[in-house]
Order: C-alpha cells, then sequence, then structure tokens
C-alpha cells in the first residue's frame, strides 16, 4: 500500500497545473460602468468627433480594427464605414445589454465586415496578430485589472499596431485617466507612447501607444503608485 501512495505522490508532481497568471491590482479607482454612452450621436456627430479621432488615429481603408468597450456602437458603425469592405472591425463588451444591442444594429444594418463579440474585465478575447488599429474611448478607467487586460491585449497587435486611447485628464473614479498614469500602466507591459494630443472635441485627450519591448511575464509587473504616475 505504502509503495502504491508514494507512487500516486510521484505522478500527482509530475502533472502540469494551467494555473492562472496572477498579475498586481491597480493603486487607482475604477469608475463604474453607468452608461454605453458618454453623450449622443448626434451631438457627437455635430462635433465630427469620430471622423477626426479615426483621422488622428490613422484608420484607413483595408485595415483591421478593434473598437474595445463598443457599447452601442458610435465609433463601430463609422469605422466599418471608414475601412471598406476589404478592412475589418471586431467590436468588443462585456455588458450583456450593450452587447446585444449592437449585435443586432450590425445585422439590422447588414455590415458584412462587422464581428460583435464578449470579452471578460481582463481579457478583451482578441485573435493574436490580427488588428492595425485598437481603439478605447471612454473607457479604459472602467478596466478593473489593467495589468491583466493590457498584457492580454498585447499578442492581438500587429506588427506596427497602435492602440489608441481617448479619455479625459480627471481621476479615474471621475470617469477619467490622469496622462501620466495611463502612460505609467502602459509602459508597465513594455509600451510606449508615441503620440499625444489634446482633443476637446470628444471630451478630452487622445494618446497613442505602440508595443516596444517583450511583453513581460506577469510576476515582473509592477503596479504604478499614484503618487509617482500622476493623480
Amino acid at each position: 500500500m505504502r509503495a502504491l501512495c508514494l507512487a500516486g505522490l510521484i505522478l500527482l508532481a509530475g502533472c502540469k497545473t494551467d494555473a492562472a497568471p496572477q498579475f498586481p491590482k491597480a493603486e487607482r479607482g475604477v469608475a463604474p460602468i453607468v452608461s454605453s454612452r458618454w453623450s449622443t450621436e448626434e451631438s457627437r456627430d455635430r462635433r465630427n468627433e469620430a471622423d477626426k479621432i479615426m483621422d488622428l488615429s490613422g484608420v484607413s481603408e483595408g485595415m483591421t480594427v478593434a473598437d474595445i468597450g463598443a457599447g452601442e456602437g458610435y465609433y463601430t458603425i463609422r469605422m466599418a464605414a471608414r475601412v471598406g469592405p476589404k478592412g475589418r472591425v471586431v467590436a468588443e463588451d462585456i455588458m450583456t445589454d450593450a452587447y446585444n444591442a449592437l449585435a443586432q444594429r450590425v445585422l439590422d444594418k447588414k455590415l458584412q465586415n462587422v464581428s460583435v463579440k464578449r470579452g471578460t474585465p481582463d481579457d478583451p478575447g482578441l485573435p493574436a496578430g490580427s488588428f492595425d488599429r485598437i481603439l478605447m474611448v471612454h473607457m479604459y478607467h472602467e478596466i478593473a485589472e489593467p495589468y491583466a487586460f493590457l498584457w492580454h491585449l498585447r499578442p492581438a497587435l500587429r506588427r506596427g499596431g497602435r492602440v489608441i486611447i481617448v479619455d479625459a485628464d480627471r481621476a479615474t473614479n471621475d470617469h477619467g485617466t490622469p496622462p501620466l498614469l495611463l502612460q505609467c500602466e502602459f509602459a508597465a507591459l513594455g509600451y510606449k507612447m508615441v503620440e499625444f494630443r489634446e482633443a476637446a472635441f470628444a471630451g478630452g485627450y487622445l494618446a497613442t501607444f505602440e508595443a516596444v519591448s517583450p511583453r513581460p511575464e506577469p510576476s515582473a509587473i509592477r503596479a504604478c503608485a499614484l503618487a509617482r504616475a500622476g493623480k
């Protein structure tokens, strides 16, 4: 019997486990998701918001782009027209109501170049090596696990791909992200901010990031302290 028990222990010791990687917790507040929109589509179009953001982001015909936290699809619909039939838009959201409403909108408009998918709070679940641009508009401050989220996001970018953040310069728990904090959290995952522009017409600023160094192991990631990253 002792021999059998020892054999069992040896077999168990030799088994590999697929434990989920452990990421540091963000040392900052998280804004609650209170709505799938931050302004009406009509008022945003009067400011020509989507076209200006797409111009600044370099979204063009034939690209594959992701709209993270797509909500009711303000950007999704307009990016679909911009990238055209040879391009592709993947719209992602974690909210059931937003996902269902956007899926129905895409179906009603017969948008053949748009896919709608559900993500999770710490992983958008995007296919690897697929995207020229990944946009997150007024939603980054709602990400409770930014280090896990950005780590899972990295493989989705194509070579030369960029992540575009549109947000407001205020505290995260007040539905914004201070630019220095944003830059610090991205840098922790090997991204570099390559462009920063004021974008008052879109309610804040636009920051552009590229992946410039290897993706770190989760255990090597260090959380940004508010005192040194900007409150």
